[in-house]
């Protein structure tokens, strides 16, 4: 369960560091990824931010993959591979930030 749920990519690309890498991990439980997607930010939109991660993703060691999907993994997953992770990583990503164009006004 993500505590970091449509946060918008105005105030992911402004939290501090350590609150980012935070809600990073919520969506891959891997450090390092997470401090990599943090560190590039401000983001200019969603996509960029999910190019990133698929890319960070992709240079996870097996044994980094492995270590994700022991630890937070709760998706039934067939195949641990990092196009399975992508794939969760990048819904997770999307719950954090919510829609690109915000919640509507009411």
């Amino acid at each position: 369960m993500l505590m970091h749920k449509g946060i918008g990519l105005e105030q992911f690309n402004t939290m501090p560091d350590g609150r980012a890498v935070h809600a990073l991990y919520e969506c891959c439980c891997n450090v390092t990824w997470a401090q990599r997607v943090a560190r590039a930010r401000p983001y200019p939109n969603h996509s960029a931010v999910y190019e990133l991660a698929e890319i960070e993703l992709v240079e996870l060691s097996r044994a980094d993959l492995d270590r994700v999907f022991d630890s937070c993994v709760n998706e039934p997953v067939h195949e641990q591979t990092v196009e399975i992770l992508a794939k969760i990583t990048h819904s997770r990503l999307e719950r954090m930030l919510g829609p690109e164009d915000g919640y509507p006004e009411y």
